[in-house]
């Protein structure tokens, strides 16, 4: 694990383990449908773009898009900048929504959960062992997925978990968070504990630690800044 935390990876080699996380692919990379981990394969986005903070930006296309489309789109993606505000839009956004008739997009920063993170409450990992002493109540939804959400971590208060970060999207080399605090006991500093026991975990494991949202989700950018997590760039993406 030492020599993994050493290597420190650029920008866009985080961007790709991050569009790997998100995505199945064929051979040619074509994105194909969404990774999730439990039953389930919605199909992917058309097209991802990830702008970096280096400046390279990388883009993925779904398997059912015109290749002639693709070569516009590659040539655009090629021009974006780096990126310096993530509410900013791709520059060329409305040439993107144009050549693919879009109606609708996501976008949102992504970080990486940092070697030294450490929780600074205690907190406990949830399995299929322990789900039913601390997941009754609000968080009951999680035991049918418990198996395939691992390592999914909490925060016990008052004999249940009241913040949990969890695996939602899983590939060899990486992870993506999932993130979930009840609404009364937000603002304490519950969810920065369980996603730095959760990246913990994931280290443990020989992999990194992924931590993604949307643009618009003000409560989860306020996790990530408290947490003190690493921005590597942006997402978008066309459905």
């Amino acid at each position: 694990m030492r020599d993994r935390e050493e290597i420190k990876p650029t920008a866009v080699e985080l961007m790709e383990l991050h569009v790997e996380a998100l995505f199945t692919h064929d051979r040619n990379k074509r994105l194909l449908t969404i990774n999730e981990p439990w039953s389930g394969e919605d199909p992917a986005a058309r097209f991802f773009l990830g702008r970096t903070i280096e400046g390279t930006a990388l883009c993925r296309f779904r398997y059912d898009v015109p290749e002639k489309v693709i070569e516009q789109l590659e040539e655009l993606c090629a021009d974006e900048p780096i990126v310096s505000d993530f509410r900013t839009k791709p520059k060329h956004f409305e040439a993107y929504m144009s050549l693919l008739q879009g109606e609708r997009f996501t976008m949102g920063p992504c970080y990486l959960v940092p070697a030294q993170a450490a929780p600074a409450m205690q907190v406990i990992s949830i399995t299929r062992d322990n789900m039913k002493e601390f997941l009754h109540g609000d968080f009951e939804w999680l035991t049918s997925e418990i198996d395939s959400a691992q390592p999914c971590i909490g925060l016990v208060r008052e004999g249940r978990a009241v913040s949990i970060c969890r695996s939602v999207r899983i590939t060899s080399r990486a992870h993506e968070a999932g993130l979930e605090t009840l609404e009364g006991y937000r603002g304490r500093g519950y969810a920065a504990a369980v996603v730095a026991g959760w990246a913990t975990e994931v280290r443990r494991m020989g992999r990194l630690p992924l931590y993604s949202t949307s643009w618009d989700n003000f409560a989860s950018q306020s996790v990530a800044r408290k947490s003190a997590l690493s921005l590597y760039g942006v997402n978008f993406t066309i459905n």
